[in-house]
């Protein structure tokens, strides 16, 4: 059994404000809402899913040849491509870059991948000033937090929150909460650091196997602004973002930002394929556990993501929990399926934290069947032993009362008399009934549906 604290644990951090909670799961209910709207737009919506699905199974199916099609159009390109099979090997290679080039200062755009790796603890600890400069990211930087969405990495946050970090960074004024002003703050604070940055990191949405390109996509022009202004650009990818061809690209940019928030496109949508001159390029094309992922037939389909974040939108766990509450790079749906595959125990509980209601599977642009992939990692996690013994004890009672009707019936009458009888501190008891913590039992029936059933026919019969 794990040791660390479980989903359900942590999520009750976040639900200790309550008008916090309701806002998060009305913001993001909100951002759903766009994504249909966007989706009823598009008749053709549902027939670029497939493709975009049928693309990533190919893709998938011969993994290895497109990546070595990719390092070959890369290299003839003038682009520098580096292996990492893990995130420590992911960060030496960044900082070897960094330090081969002089430089102290960088500036990173939106990426999670170099989240999954701990990239700027990493370069911090070796004297290397990194600032990212998304705006969202850039925040939660200085708060020293993680992001809790894959798209929108402070939406745990609200305007006032904001002001008072601004306030204690960037020397605005107390209080100030105008999203215009405090726009303007960021927009001047970080302008500095894109002039000052020599090394731009930049993640990939997508690269492209027939060309050897990357290809990176904002709505704030953050990673265009600092790439075009840096001597060097570092490129990090997982090494399951790659596409065939240029002209599958199309698909999956009509899908991304439609499933993301309802926009029809990306603002930027920007293609590196060689280096500008007198500079340099260089892709990190990182494994970290993908491989184990790819050998797995029943999670495969996970790498197909595209990191939209519909699935964190519209699932009712998620946005009534944070994402901190998975402690996890990815969270939600997706990284509920990916989490286990690089830590098992650590991330024991994560697949429990879905109603399994599939609505994460009806939006997904990609066709991944989350939920069905979510109840999978339930078998493997109690096949491993892994299921708290509360609850792997009660399932196989469960079971056994579940397989014997007459037994099944007795535990009926029991239950119904038992709920009657025993005091209301002791059913709804924390400690024996975890589920009435947040929920009111209901009355127990007088009589069982068997027996309704049985006096409804005797009733019809006379």
């Amino acid at each position: 059994m794990s040791q660390s604290p479980t989903h359900a644990q942590r999520s009750d951090v976040f639900l200790l404000d309550a008008e916090r909670t309701t806002w998060h799961d009305e913001t993001l209910w909100f951002v759903r809402q766009k994504r249909d709207k966007a989706v009823y737009a598009t008749p053709e919506f549902q027939e670029l899913r497939q493709l975009a699905s049928d693309i990533k199974d190919h893709t998938l199916s011969q993994l290895a040849e497109y990546l070595e099609q990719f390092e070959a159009a890369a290299l003839a390109n003038g682009v520098r491509v580096h292996w990492a099979a893990d995130a420590d090997e992911h960060n030496a290679i960044v900082l070897g870059i960094v330090r081969a080039a002089g430089a102290s200062r960088v500036v990173k755009s939106k990426s999670m991948l170099t989240e999954e790796c701990h990239l700027n603890p990493h370069l911090l600890a070796n004297g290397v000033e990194v600032i990212d400069s998304d705006l969202g990211e850039r925040i939660i930087q200085l708060r020293g937090e993680a992001p809790s969405h894959v798209v929108l990495p402070a939406i745990h946050l609200k305007k006032e929150d904001v002001g008072e970090t601004f306030w204690q960074h960037l020397g605005t004024e107390k209080g100030l909460t105008d999203p215009q002003q405090l726009t303007e703050a960021a927009r001047q604070h970080l302008r500095e650091k894109f002039l000052a940055a020599e090394v731009a990191i930049s993640g990939v949405n997508f690269a492209v196997a027939e060309t050897g390109s990357v290809v990176v996509c904002t709505n704030e022009g953050n990673a265009d602004l600092a790439i075009g202004l840096a001597r060097v650009h570092i490129a990090c990818m997982g090494m399951e973002k790659l596409l065939p061809r240029l002209s599958d690209l199309a698909v999956f940019t009509r899908l991304l930002t439609r499933s993301a928030t309802g926009q029809p496109i990306t603002t930027y949508t920007s293609h590196f394929t060689r280096p500008a001159p007198g500079k340099e390029m260089h892709v990190v094309i990182v494994n970290n556990g993908r491989s184990q992922q790819l050998g797995r037939p029943d999670f495969r389909a996970s790498l197909k993501c595209i990191r939209c974040g519909a699935c964190m939108n519209t699932c009712p766990v998620y946005r009534r929990s944070g994402g901190h509450s998975y402690d996890f790079t990815i969270p939600g749906p997706i990284g509920a399926i990916l989490s286990p595959n690089i830590d098992m125990r650590q991330h024991v509980s994560l697949p429990f934290a879905s109603t399994l209601c599939g609505s994460c599977t009806d939006v997904c642009p990609v066709k991944i069947d989350i939920h069905t992939q979510l109840y999978k990692w339930r078998q493997v996690l109690g096949a491993e032993g892994m299921l708290p013994a509360s609850k792997k004890y009660s399932m196989k009672l469960l079971s056994r009362v579940l397989a014997r009707p007459g037994l099944f019936k007795a535990g009926g009458v029991a239950a119904r008399l038992g709920l009657r009888l025993v005091p209301h501190a002791l059913s709804h008891a924390p400690g024996y009934n975890p589920w009435a913590i947040a929920r009111e039992l209901p009355a127990p029936p007088k009589q069982s549906f068997r027996e309704w059933y049985a006096h409804q026919s005797s009733v019809s019969a006379k």
